[in-house]
């Protein structure tokens, strides 16, 4: 077992991005891992470096979360009482630009699938089990555009106002049964990962000031879950926008939305 926190942290999208910060982040402070991802030999690589710098030990276990056999899978490892996992972290995402009907309903649907059907599973399978033994944390990963509409993102906007819902809602549950486990919604908003050339989304234009590294983000979660706090925005300026979310009608944020987006491809 590591000497952290956690004990044994299910990671999910650990290959890249704020996943991979995340599986290091927990690697050093002594948690033992289980990372899921669809590229195994990325997460091999990874397994690879981290029992070797970090001294702990890394399950690899290759999964499309689209793919309902490998949600099953997942879940079943999720909720196993050998070897269990006392922290999760949904951290699997997938967002594609465009508009909507061009995008295709595939696009549409694999986004759905992912960050709403997978997290929903994964998390369920987790609180089984943490109910059991009477503790454990879970972090699911949101975006700040879960707070606004998205003209050219509408269906990840949507289902990532999803997770940020669902999330609260499960945390007050918990509170309300005097649960000691932990559940935490973590809303990034600009990140310098591989996630917006991977889903088209074009960034140029947007200032630096805006962009956080993954490591900051992971460090700012994990500080959050461990403190009891059941949301987390990391940056001031993303704070403030998502206050401001709270005042501004929603037909006025997507067309607000809509002219930023066109102001940063210019």
């Amino acid at each position: 077992m590591g000497t952290g926190k956690w004990s044994r942290a299910l990671v999910t999208g650990a290959s890249s991005g704020i996943g991979k910060a995340f599986a290091e982040a927990l690697a050093r402070q002594g948690t033992d891992l289980v990372v899921v991802a669809r590229d195994e030999a990325r997460l091999g690589e990874l397994a690879a470096r981290l029992e070797h710098d970090a001294g702990v030990g890394v399950e690899v276990i290759g999964a499309d979360l689209t793919v309902v056999e490998d949600l099953a899978r997942v879940a079943a490892r999720t909720a196993a009482g050998t070897d269990p996992c006392d922290l999760v972290v949904n951290n699997a995402g997938l967002g594609v630009s465009g508009s909507f009907v061009d995008a295709g309903h595939e696009a549409a649907m694999a986004q759905v699938d992912l960050n709403v059907r997978a997290l929903v599973r994964l998390t369920h399978a987790a609180l089984s089990r943490m109910r059991t033994s009477g503790e454990g944390g879970i972090l699911n990963v949101s975006s700040t555009a879960g707070f606004f509409p998205s003209p050219g993102g509408a269906v990840y906007s949507a289902s990532k106002a999803f997770v940020i819902n669902f999330g609260l809602g499960v945390a007050e549950e918990l509170r309300m049964q005097d649960s000691a486990v932990r559940i935490c919604t973590l809303c990034p908003g600009f990140t310098r990962t591989e996630f917006q050339a991977r889903g088209g989304f074009v960034t140029d234009g947007i200032p630096g000031f805006l962009w956080h590294d993954a490591d900051i983000v992971v460090r700012e979660a994990l500080t959050a879950l461990g403190t009891g706090r059941t949301l987390c925005v990391p940056g001031v300026h993303n704070r403030v926008g998502a206050m401001a979310a709270q005042a501004v009608p929603r037909t006025v944020q997507a067309r607000l939305i809509a002219g930023m987006s066109r102001g940063f491809r210019a």
